[in-house]
């Protein structure tokens, strides 16, 4: 049974898109402590965050995976990559040579490493156009889990994120609803007892008329992809000014989640 947790990654593990009442963002890795802190006596459950947005692999690898490794978790998610992937030139085969030593370092320390495979973004403007880039990563992620025994967090074939109600106004991060299902997902992955399916059908929706989705898309680009595409050109990142969240008590966890429910 697992007694302890540390999650490493970037904007997707640290919660982006699943605030917090306190301006912290909550996201599926907190929300996965829960459900296995909820498994254990209480009081006997640790868990850490060590994930920062906007993190390239290799800045993940130098200064949160030592730190995993130092702490010898039973459990350890390992989310890095997608920003590289998604960086014009990259290939995705070094990107995953080079999450490969990660995973091995945190595999020589950990219990556990759950390692999770990119999102099917056919439904993302922005993205859809690098699915087979993504296709190519997630082969590379799955062989490794093989060769170190690593669950996996399938992201790739969980269909119910494929309805933009599971997406922030960004259209890149997860919205609240949509790091549930992810939790719930992660939780399968380990074997974990959930108390919901993750696939569960959304509600259903009125239809949308082309005038609504290009009034959304112009405040999208306004608000979002014009911001976005101008740190890029300033060589800046979301996340420079950024400390990782750290150890937090499954008990504050619940309270946040409880608070923007």
């Amino acid at each position: 049974m697992i007694g302890s947790y540390v999650a490493v990654g970037d904007s997707f593990t640290e919660g982006v898109g699943d605030p917090g009442p306190d301006g912290a963002f909550v996201g599926w890795a907190d929300r996965l402590a829960v459900l296995l802190a909820d498994r254990r006596p209480e009081g006997d459950f640790t868990y850490t965050n060590l994930a920062v947005r906007g993190k390239l692999l290799d800045q993940i690898a130098a200064d949160q995976v030592p730190k995993a490794a130092r702490l010898a978790p039973d459990l350890v998610s390992i989310c890095a990559g997608g920003n590289d992937i998604i960086r014009p030139g990259t290939d995705p085969d070094g990107v995953a040579e080079r999450f490969e030593q990660a995973v091995a370092q945190l595999a020589a320390s950990a219990g556990t490493v759950l390692v999770a495979t990119g999102f099917d973004t056919r439904g993302v403007p922005l993205l859809k156009h690098l699915r087979g880039k993504i296709a190519t990563y997630n082969g590379h992620v799955r062989a490794i889990a093989d060769r170190y025994d690593c669950p996996v967090l399938d992201l790739w074939s969980l269909k119910s994120v494929q309805d933009r109600r599971a997406w922030d106004d960004d259209r890149l991060h997860l919205s609240p609803e949509g790091h549930t299902r992810v939790a719930l997902r992660a939780g399968q992955a380990l074997g974990v007892r959930i108390p919901a399916d993750p696939e569960q059908a959304w509600p259903e929706l009125p239809p949308r008329g082309t005038l609504e989705i290009r009034r959304d898309d112009v405040h999208w680009a306004r608000q979002h992809l014009v911001p976005w595409i101008g740190r890029r050109l300033r060589g800046e990142s979301s996340g420079d000014h950024v400390t990782a969240k750290g150890r937090l008590s499954p008990a504050d966890i619940k309270t946040r989640i409880a608070s923007v429910a």
